[in-house]
């Protein structure tokens, strides 16, 4: 097997992966829930607070501004890491005779594919560190995890969209929940310094506005919480170059390693799915790898990155990006 055979494949299976992730029902319904929420939250933020709190101020127009940079921002990166290719592993042209994995080991190492498997399901070799997904039913290089929120998988080539999204997501309900509660305090004040309100006048629209407010605060911790989470977990496993999925195998082998006998805990050791080279790459060489080589502030922009680069069957630790 020659490593180029892997590196093409043309566009058609891409395009018949993508369709199969596509019909998740789950991720439909978490993508239409997603944008919903993000242009609610732009209703109420705009209609609710800023024109009634602001409208006599440049405040309004700045928080406005604001505000929806963010947003366009968060859906611009949520885009990307919807319709972006994760890193499908290209089908081969013809099926592996299983019959003959006895000596697969051995041929790669002659080819020099040290640490490529094989995908039963795929029925393909697949590059060190890829892994299948059930729900887009593709190998994944370097998966992390497959996404209902994205409808798709989060692999080697749209981790850093995923990762902005989650920042803008993040940043959007901080903002909307300080906007709410300045605009609370607000109305709280005027309410009572205004003697000449009549009481049970304009309750209706009081009422409406409390209940949007209450919706948009519980929309903005909640999500808030949920994102800066999944946020932190993704830097983690950056720095220390380790996927969830790595994680928990090697927590399973570890695991399995200390109930077997000590006679096979060094064969065992030697057996774990992947071991982070903490001493080979430093932290900032491994966010590169994710973010691109640029400027640390264009990481902040869902701009395109090329593949890494590849050399031989390794990729190396600090990728051409070009951001």
């Amino acid at each position: 097997m020659s490593h180029g055979s892997c590196e093409h494949g043309g566009g058609a299976w891409q395009k018949m992966a993508s369709l199969r992730c596509r019909r998740d029902p789950c991720g439909v319904i978490c993508l239409i829930l997603t944008y919903f929420s993000v242009f609610y939250a732009d209703y109420v933020v705009i209609h609710y607070v800023l024109l009634p709190a602001y409208s006599n101020s440049v405040w309004c127009t700045l928080h406005g501004s604001a505000f929806n940079l963010i947003l366009m921002l968060l859906l611009a990166c949520h885009s990307r890491a919807v319709f972006s290719d994760p890193g499908v592993v290209p089908l081969p042209d013809t099926a592996i005779d299983f019959s003959d994995l006895r000596s697969q080991s051995s041929r790669m190492n002659e080819r020099g594919c040290e640490g490529w498997t094989v995908c039963s399901r795929c029925e393909t070799y697949r590059p060190p560190r890829a892994h299948h997904c059930r729900v887009c039913q593709r190998c994944i290089r370097r998966m992390d995890h497959h996404c209902p929120w994205i409808n798709n998988c989060v692999g080697e080539l749209n981790q850093k969209y995923f990762i902005q999204f989650l920042f803008y997501t993040g940043m959007a309900s901080l903002y909307s929940l300080v906007l709410v509660v300045s605009s609370w305090v607000w109305r709280i004040r005027n309410e009572r310094e205004s003697d000449t309100e009549k009481e049970g006048e304009e309750t209706p629209s009081k009422h409406l506005i409390v209940a949007h407010y209450i919706i948009l605060l519980v929309e903005s911790v909640l999500f808030g919480v949920f994102v800066m989470v999944i946020f932190y977990d993704q830097l983690v496993s950056i720095i220390t170059d380790e996927t969830p999925i790595e994680q928990m195998k090697n927590r399973l082998m570890i695991k399995d390693r200390s109930t077997s006998p000590s006679s096979s805990s060094s064969s065992t050791f030697s057996q774990l799915p992947h071991q982070p080279p903490h001493s080979r790459k430093p932290k900032l060489a491994l966010l590169r790898e994710v973010f691109g080589r640029g400027s640390i502030f264009c990481w902040l922009l869902p701009l395109q990155s090329s593949p890494p680069s590849v050399g031989g069957v390794t990729y190396s630790a600090l990728p051409d990006y070009n951001v």
